[in-house]
């Protein structure tokens, strides 16, 4: 199912929650809406729900009008599947039967009871519940709880599912293990998902393209690979793969950066957006950072050091900047040691 988005806006009194957006996704496609809270990114999604009317602009699905300021389709007419971050799980009912409670719905009671039977078979093995089918909710874990909200979003075999941050009330072992679970969903069913999260990393896991908003805008849409390595916008580069954003100079596409000692060389080279040229500031990621205690480069001191058993972080104050570095373990550094920074040529130059 493909949706057209166009130019979409979305007013609550004078606050603009959604300003002129527009994008397109494809029949099939996992697309992420990535971005801080009250950016837009829920609007968009329950917009494109049918819970809530644009101001302006349209939304089409299989090149049917759907939303606008005018025509609104209902939400159960609009062939959905929805998962919440908050599960909404009948707590009286077993697993079973919230998984076939949709299929009880007005638009479902012509299917004969053992096609209803064999649907929530079905969602029942692609999740792994067939075990747990008699439990109520009460006696599930977070991670079976989301299971079977999952099932009963895709047991009418929508070829739309929406889901809104779906894992942020899991802990960090769960998120990792749920994520298998949902790219797998996605490979099954084929269905188009629109799947909305704050958190970088789910988004770059899992998505064959990434939205990324910013105040009710779009600030860039691309994979995850283009996100990450060919940010657009200074907020891209800093909300998603977390750049230090260096001071100086652009010649060319050479870069000279202020603090650098000993500039008898450019600090980095390569292409890069017109946004930071124009702000003179040079996107670094910080496992693009190395760090030596003598040499040319930015000189600082370390100032906060986090181990994280495969790397470790840093925190390295080089005059008025606060930069972030990731860094091998063997690389060791105490907090109070003076260091130099180096900008690795490596994965930016990589041609995308």
């Amino acid at each position: 199912m493909s949706v057209l988005i166009k130019n979409v806006t979305k007013m609550y009194g004078d606050a603009r929650a959604l300003d002129n957006v527009s994008v397109e996704i494809a029949d099939g496609e996992f697309i992420a809406i990535l971005g801080p809270s009250g950016c837009g990114k829920t609007t968009l999604l329950r917009t494109i729900s049918g819970f809530v009317r644009p101001t302006g602009g349209t939304v089409e699905v299989d090149g049917r009008l759907f939303s606008s300021d005018k025509v609104q389709v209902p939400v159960e007419q609009r062939g959905l599947g929805m998962v919440f971050q908050s599960f909404a799980l009948w707590p009286h009912m077993t697993v079973r039967q919230n998984i076939e409670f949709p299929l009880k719905s007005r638009r479902n009671q012509a299917l004969p009871p053992q096609q209803r039977r064999q649907a929530v078979e079905a969602a029942m093995a692609s999740t792994g519940l067939k075990k747990l089918q008699d439990r109520l909710p009460g006696e599930l874990s977070g991670g079976q709880r989301q299971r079977v909200a999952l099932a009963r979003a895709i047991v009418e075999k929508p070829a739309l599912l929406l889901m809104d941050e779906p894992l942020s009330a899991l802990d960090a072992e769960l998120k990792i293990s749920m994520r298998k679970e949902i790219q797998d969903i996605h490979k099954l069913t084929g269905a188009s998902i629109v799947y909305v999260t704050h958190d970088q990393s789910e988004a770059l896991a899992m998505a064959d393209r990434i939205i990324i908003m910013k105040e009710g805008r779009i600030e860039q849409v691309g994979t995850p690979e283009e996100i990450y390595y060919r940010p657009k916008t200074l907020f891209a580069a800093t909300f998603v793969s977390k750049c230090n954003l260096v001071r100086g100079r652009w010649e060319g596409d050479c870069f000279w950066a202020d603090a650098a000692a000993g500039q008898n060389q450019p600090f980095a080279r390569g292409p890069v957006e017109s946004c930071f040229r124009e702000a003179g500031v040079c996107p670094v990621r910080p496992e693009e950072f190395t760090m030596t205690r003598i040499g040319m480069g930015l000189e600082g001191r370390v100032v906060n050091r986090q181990w994280g058993g495969r790397e470790i972080h840093y925190k390295v104050e080089c005059g008025t900047e606060l930069f972030t570095v990731y860094a091998g373990l063997f690389d060791n550094y105490a907090e109070g040691d003076r260091v130099v920074l180096q900008r690795r040529e490596a994965a930016r130059e990589i041609a995308i």
